[in-house]
């Protein structure tokens, strides 16, 4: 019982770096094209539109209750810029990586000497965390920017609002949906492996409380998908990209510190050997 088995710390491995590729590529694996609201050009703003896509109607009312708005300039903002991607699952590869980094790292010492172990393991982290901060703070700033540019959108009615339906106003929820899932389970029988590879990695409880702010994360991203319409999806996806971004820079912090207290042991036992 006491035995690592390598398989299925290996296959937990690789199921942690799949979810990372995942998120980092899910900009590509999501095309957003939005709904074809062509129909809205040269029509008067209130005129009934006959198979006029249901999407299109949240900006068709937006037209209808705006003054002097040309519905054909609103189509070709909305050609001009094409809905941009969401930044929920993307920033979950922030958390995600960083639990990557700590279980990877936990199965190196199998390889590397118990010696050597201690200086590679806190150097390796320090590095990580420290890249994690300087990424995560710039993805959060990001996000805040995008969040307010959309809210000050949204509360400026008509103009404002009509920006927002045409560039954010259509995301893929579905797409997500199923990403999401995805991920979850991709996370579960990652936990499961860990589990099965040794049962003492549930003694570690950086490592289990790690595994359980990545499902955390997960299921904030998803919660807040579906918590409003879907033209309001954009902002509850940025405001969850927020929460995961910060999630991401609490636990760099946790670990610079962890690695540079392991850094300062290997120094103090590295003088205090004898010559």
């Amino acid at each position: 019982m006491d035995r690592m088995r390598r398989p299925f710390l290996i296959a937990s491995l690789v199921l942690l770096a799949l979810c990372v590729l995942v998120e980092v590529g899910s900009p590509i694996l999501l095309p957003q094209k939005s709904p074809d609201c062509s129909a809205l050009s040269g029509t008067k703003p209130c005129a009934s539109i006959p198979g006029l896509p249901e999407d299109c109607r949240p900006l068709h009312a937006a037209i209808c209750d705006g003054e002097d708005v040309d519905p054909s300039d609103v189509v070709r903002t909305q050609k001009e810029n094409p809905p941009t991607p969401g930044l929920g699952i993307p920033y979950l590869a922030l958390v995600d990586a960083l639990l990557l980094l700590t279980l990877a790292l936990m199965g190196a010492s199998l390889i590397i000497p118990e010696r050597v172990q201690g200086r590679v393991q806190g150097l390796a982290t320090l590095i990580g965390a420290v890249v994690a901060l300087l990424t995560g703070f710039g993805l959060l700033l990001a996000a805040i920017a995008l969040t307010l540019t959309m809210i000050t959108l949204v509360a400026s009615v008509p103009f404002g609002t009509l920006a927002y339906l045409a560039v954010w106003g259509f995301f893929n929820r579905g797409g997500a949906a199923g990403t999401l899932g995805f991920l979850m389970f991709l996370k579960l029988a990652a936990g499961v492996c860990l589990v099965l590879a040794h049962q003492r990695f549930l003694q570690n409880k950086g490592l289990v409380l790690l595994y359980l702010t990545s499902l955390l994360a997960n299921a904030v991203v998803s919660f807040l998908h579906g918590l409003v319409p879907i033209i309001l999806v954009s902002i509850t996806d940025a405001v969850g990209a927020i929460i995961v971004a910060i999630l991401g820079l609490i636990w760099a912090v946790l670990l610079l510190v962890g690695a540079l207290v392991s850094i300062v042991k290997v120094l103090r036992l590295k003088r205090a050997a004898p010559a």
